[in-house]
């Protein structure tokens, strides 16, 4: 095989709207962006497999059923794409956390239970010819070919594509998309090549309207730089839901002017510690507020137990509303605001 992992991924980089067709070069193509993990696949015609992360790390134990699906295909092939499982008619982004740093047996029995599908949408190389130099219109009829000649079904998976905007939006931007994990759209161009490490793709994130108590902040009461958001829960339990990006000057002052106050030592996270971010183990220094004010905020579709996994970005406080005007910790998912701008 003349590409061997590891093989950075063609990246994507985040854009306030959807951009016109003369965008990238040839004309853009739009596609779903999954809430999943990205994975690379390399296939031998020896049925030799490795599966690999968007950073490089080997995969293949995580997903045997990935795995084992490529060994069948008894060709020397190179696929890009999305890991994703499927839970309850909803993307699972947990149930792949579940996999990692799993022994083998136990892995087994999660695929058995919740199996992990492969959704395509790149071929890298085919047959010993490599593909990075080819068109995306080249390597999507040969990828569209790959999955016709083998009649490949469950659990590969691939991805739809189109170059009718209106289409796009319609279809994979409506509340019932974004509800079963669809975050946005990715925008590719019809003649790009395919660039390993490069953010030469644009995409476009989902974005959601919710409300939440500010709970504490980091910096200061006085000085906050962002906040962490809290919801309560039936059992009256204050649990956080998102933390913001930094705040825009404007929020800062407002804050820092005597809207927030500090809490006292009966604040429900006296004696709680959360991680610098989603997946870390390094705490977070963080100084606790009354929480009294509530705030609005918007985030991408990427939710996990009512928790948003990536930074939401604060729109405005919310006076007018009170704690008990929130919805519960782990209410279904908020309306979405498809013409709100992205931000990361």
């Amino acid at each position: 095989m003349s590409l061997a992992p590891p093989v950075e991924p063609m990246l994507a980089r985040a854009v306030p709207r959807l951009p016109g067709p003369a965008a990238l070069p040839g004309g853009t193509v739009l596609e779903p962006k999954y809430d999943g993990f990205r994975l690379l696949v390399f296939a031998g015609a020896d049925g030799e497999v490795f599966l690999q992360s968007r950073n490089g790390r080997d995969l293949t134990g995580a997903f045997p059923e990935i795995a084992d699906a490529a060994a069948a295909l008894g060709e020397d092939v190179v696929i890009d794409g999305e890991a994703v499982i499927c839970t309850g008619g909803r993307l699972d982004f947990s149930a792949l956390q579940q996999r990692m740093n799993r022994r083998p047996r136990t892995v087994a029995l999660l695929a058995r239970e919740q199996p992990a599908h492969l959704v395509a949408f790149d071929l890298l190389q085919h047959a010993g010819t490599e593909l990075l130099t080819w068109s995306y219109a080249e390597r999507r009829a040969a990828l569209e070919s790959l999955f016709q000649g083998h009649g490949l079904q469950a659990p590969w998976a691939l991805t739809p594509s189109t170059t009718d905007r209106a289409l796009a939006e319609e279809c994979w931007r409506l509340t019932e998309w974004t509800a079963v994990g669809v975050e946005g759209l990715v925008i590719k161009g019809l003649e790009q090549t395919y660039q390993p490490g490069r953010r030469g793709w644009l995409k476009y994130r989902t974005r959601n309207t919710a409300e939440a108590v500010i709970g504490a902040v980091t910096g200061s009461v006085i000085r906050p730089e962002t906040v962490l958001l809290g919801r309560y829960s039936t059992d009256g339990h204050f649990l956080l839901v998102a933390r913001s990006t930094p705040l825009a000057p404007r929020l800062r002052a407002e804050l820092g002017g005597g809207l927030l106050t500090p809490a006292g030592a009966d604040h429900p996270w006296h004696d709680v510690h959360f991680t610098s971010h989603w997946g870390s183990r390094e705490p977070l220094a963080f100084s606790p507020g009354a929480p009294q004010l509530v705030a609005e905020f918007h985030g991408d579709t990427a939710v996990d137990r009512g928790r948003w996994r990536h930074p939401v970005n604060l729109h405005r406080l919310r006076i007018d509303l009170t704690p008990d005007d929130v919805p519960p910790y782990g209410a279904k998912r908020p309306s979405v605001d498809p013409d709100r701008p992205a931000a990361e």
